[in-house]
């Protein structure tokens, strides 16, 4: 199975939220979980995965993570062509490397242009941006591209980005 993950911020709160399918093309998911997490770590510039992988680590304590095979986090692996790590660096050290991340951003990021690969969705102009680690790029971009929808954001990660935003009841 493969997960997508994001997380959103509220004041005190953070909300996590994944989207769980089994195949790149899928149209709807098998499953959507939820976490809330109390009191989240405060953003500090540079160290934004001490504040987003504590609360991925809880969301995933929901799943079955043996039957996880890749991971998908909104944000980069790697900051900058030296191979700085980001988010998704984290969570997959955070797993031993045995889970696959693939990370896929909505904006450009200085000087990592050689650890990105672009690709361009349905009729828009503006890329997304992928990286990986624990699986080539091109196979990852590749991965993003053949998702299901078709707009330049697919739609599982359109539901996942949905969903984080969506208030709790």
């Amino acid at each position: 199975m493969i997960i997508a993950v994001d997380v959103y911020y509220e004041e005190k709160k953070a909300k996590s939220v994944g989207v769980i399918f089994h195949n790149w093309e899928d149209s709807k998911p098998l499953e959507v979980i939820t976490c809330d997490t109390e009191n989240p770590h405060e953003y500090e510039p540079g160290f934004f995965y001490k504040r987003e992988l504590p609360c991925i680590q809880e969301l995933l304590k929901l799943t079955d993570i043996n039957q996880i095979h890749t991971l998908v986090v909104d944000g980069y692996v790697y900051l900058n062509n030296e191979r700085k790590p980001g988010l998704g660096h984290y969570v997959y050290t955070n797993f031993s490397g045995n889970i696959p991340v693939i990370g896929v951003a909505k904006n450009a990021f200085h000087d990592n242009e050689a650890v990105v690969q672009k690709i361009y969705r349905g009729h828009s102009s503006k890329p997304l941006y992928i990286t990986s680690v624990g699986m080539e790029l091109a196979v990852a971009a590749g991965h993003i591209q053949r998702m299901h929808g078709e707009y330049r954001f697919p739609h599982l990660l359109k539901l996942l980005d949905k969903e984080t935003k969506e208030a709790r009841p």
